[in-house]
């Protein structure tokens, strides 16, 4: 097979528009730093632009076998390109003219190709690359606040990072050892006449290293931490993009499995896992983005019901991208509104919100009733065909237990939506401009990608046409 580089032109455009961004920002004064964005978003639209021209095509091999460029790449493409445009125009407000300005658009970019990689991986090698591209950089970002709350999450994210890339690393090592081959096209046969326990080993280790780059369980541990401690968009960037590449590798590793390992039942109590402890420990967080940190962790666990079932139904793969999709317009449309209001870090701070800011009150409610569930979204066309193809699958149990954790999540977006439209004062928080006015930027962010999600719900049958191909 040939390398065909031209296939991975919207990996390329993002990886040398972060080395642009980040080389120009070195010669840049501080005043002038808003050209590195520019260079950013530029990247970002061509390389939506080239993933949507191609999107049409027949699937079709790049790098040797090794990376596919399907429907589900093409997909993951756009979603990650226009998610991290969303996260550069919250960027906007938050650092603008900060000293590391030029630095967190290139880690950014980097962490986008990263995601991308890992999206098209066909080989466990590039699986371990694009995990590797996608992790490091957030790292930096996470630190770059330079707190120390975020030292500390940046030192849990890394230690954890580490533990769960060695663990990637052995379930590679072992699949290896007993196929003498990392190309997917040849594991699935070399791996029935494997030995049962060396390959369920093998797979629990990759999973398990892809479930930290999700923010999945057992990796989760990281992500309430990391957003609580990082900046609004910072945090909005990792509980959202790098999950697309990592839950879509998650669904190619186990699609080319045999028959000989039991790795639907693990992928589905690793969903319920997820589900289950994101939303119990989400209902007593007081800050905002940390309960949205542990909303991540519930959501992982959905995103892996399709994926648990690939293979048992034609529902599996066309539910799964329209969930990342609408998750992703959603969770950033929340993430946005506390970029809106920096200072504002308690649920009680936003009593009174939608009185005084309608269209942010209304985003905030169409944002957190979405990732319930709630139609008209898009999260519930994705929530509701993931149940599906589960049940369409015979696994009711795991569909059941799906609409359980959705009717639990319910409660704690309810803390959160209640003091919204409350009466009176919040308590000692408007003292500051910031915690009046809202940031420009964020707040048309917010409505924008609010209005998406019920856009996007409503023209569900479009969307599910597109990722159906």
């Amino acid at each position: 097979m040939a390398m065909r580089p031209a296939l991975l032109l919207p990996e390329i455009v993002l990886f040398l528009g972060g080395l642009v961004v980040l080389m120009s920002g070195s010669f840049l004064p501080r005043t002038r730093q808003w050209a590195t964005r520019v260079v950013a978003a530029t990247a970002l639209v061509t390389a939506t632009v080239l993933a949507a021209l191609a999107l049409p095509g027949p699937a079709e091999m790049a790098m040797e076998g090794t990376f596919t460029v399907d429907t589900t790449t093409g997909v993951a493409r756009i979603v990650v390109a226009l998610g991290t445009l969303v996260v550069l125009a919250m960027a906007s407000d938050e650092i603008s003219g900060t000293p590391r300005e030029s630095e967190t658009y290139a880690l950014l970019l980097f962490s986008s190709t990263g995601t991308l990689v890992l999206a098209g991986a066909d080989d466990l090698l590039v699986v371990t690359v694009g995990f590797l591209l996608a992790s490091i950089p957030l790292y930096g970002l996470i630190g770059i606040a330079r707190t120390p709350l975020s030292a500390e999450a940046t030192m849990k994210t890394y230690l954890l990072g580490a533990l769960f890339g060695i663990l990637l690393l052995a379930g590679v090592t072992l699949l290896y050892g007993v196929s003498a081959t990392t190309s997917y096209v040849e594991l699935t046969d070399r791996l029935a006449d494997a030995p049962a326990a060396v390959v369920g080993t093998g797979v629990m280790a990759v999973l398990g290293g892809l479930m930290f780059k999700a923010g999945g369980a057992p990796g989760h541990f990281w992500v309430p931490d990391a957003a609580q401690a990082s900046g609004g968009a910072v945090a909005a960037f990792l509980t959202t993009v790098p999950k697309i590449g990592a839950v879509i590798a998650a669904y190619r590793l186990v699609s080319m499995l045999p028959d000989t390992v039991a790795w639907p039942l693990l992928v589905a109590l690793l969903a319920v896992v997820s589900m289950t402890l994101g939303n119990l420990a989400a209902y007593w967080q007081t800050d905002p983005r940390r309960l949205l940190g542990w909303s991540t962790v519930s959501q992982v666990g959905y995103l892996l019901v399709p994926v648990a079932v690939a293979g048992q139904s034609d529902l599996a793969l066309p539910s799964l991208l329209v969930y990342l999709a609408g998750y992703t317009v959603t969770n950033l449309a929340a993430f946005a509104v506390t970029t809106a209001f920096p200072d504002r870090r308690d649920l009680h701070s936003y009593r009174g919100m939608g009185r005084a800011h309608p269209w942010l009150g209304a985003a905030l409610v169409v944002a957190l009733l979405g990732l319930v569930g709630t139609p008209p979204t898009v999260v519930f066309v994705g929530k509701l065909t993931t149940t599906a193809a589960a049940w369409d699958a015979g696994y009711v149990w795991l569909a059941v237990l799906v609409l359980v954790n959705t009717v639990a999540s319910l409660f704690y977006y309810l803390r959160w939506i209640a003091p919204v439209y409350a009466g009176g004062e919040p308590p000692g928080v408007l003292t500051t401009p910031r915690a009046v006015t809202p940031a420009a930027w964020s707040a048309s962010t917010a409505v924008v990608t609010a209005a998406l999600s019920v856009v996007l719900g409503v023209g569900a049958g479009v969307l599910w046409s597109l990722v159906s191909v």
